[in-house]
C-alpha cells in the first residue's frame, strides 16, 4: 500500500497495520509533498481515524516537517502543531 522505500530499514511483511502504526503512520507522510498529499493521506485514512493519524503525528520521533503537519492541520481542522 505504502512505497517500500519508506521502510527500508525493516521487513514489511513483519508490519503489523496495528501494533506498528505509530511507525507506519509518520513513514507513510515523511516523503509527502503538496502534490502528493492528498492521495498519501487518503492511504493513511483507510487504515486509521484521523485522531489516531493526528496523535502518532505528534508524539512521533520521526523526521516530520512542520509543513506536514500543518497540512495534516488544515485537514482535519484541528489546532496547528508542529514537531520542530
Amino acid at each position: 500500500m505504502f512505497p517500500k522505500e519508506l521502510f527500508w530499514d525493516l521487513n514489511v511483511s513483519r508490519l503489523d497495520i496495528q501494533g506498528d502504526k505509530d511507525l507506519i503512520i509518520p513513514r507513510a507522510l515523511y516523503a509527502t509533498t503538496e502534490n502528493t498529499f492528498s492521495q498519501d493521506i487518503s492511504r493513511l485514512e483507510c487504515l486509521y481515524k484521523r485522531s489516531e493519524i493526528v496523535k502518532q503525528l505528534k508524539s512521533t520521533k520521526e523526521r516530520i516537517s512542520n509543513k506536514v503537519c500543518t497540512m495534516v492541520a488544515q485537514r482535519y481542522h484541528v489546532r496547528h502543531f508542529s514537531r520542530y
